[in-house]
């Protein structure tokens, strides 16, 4: 498969999603550059605060608290439908 235009290739050949920062939310694409991939706010290079991750088709996949990079607190996974499927709760290291 090709490269996708919206993709970022690291010389290390790492894909890294195309994304914008609106009203301090960063938001990343899937491949196709069209539909969210995930949402939330970064704070000195590391995820902060509340982020979902999405489905291609739009659906909510998962979603959790980061506190300075660190996944915390409770977090959701979603079944395809966008149904709360498990919680689990997480500490920092």
């Amino acid at each position: 498969m090709e490269n996708e235009k919206c993709d970022l290739i690291h010389q290390n050949g790492v894909k890294e999603k195309k994304f914008e920062v609106i009203d301090g939310y960063t938001i990343k694409y899937h491949a196709n550059g069209k539909t969210l991939w995930s949402k939330g706010k970064m704070l000195d290079d590391q995820p902060e605060g509340y982020w979902e991750w999405y489905r291609v088709d739009g659906t909510i996949k998962r979603s959790g608290y980061f506190e300075k990079g660190e996944p915390v607190g409770e977090w959701v996974t979603y079944d395809s439908k966008g149904n709360k499927y498990k919680t689990t709760n997480r500490s920092p290291n």
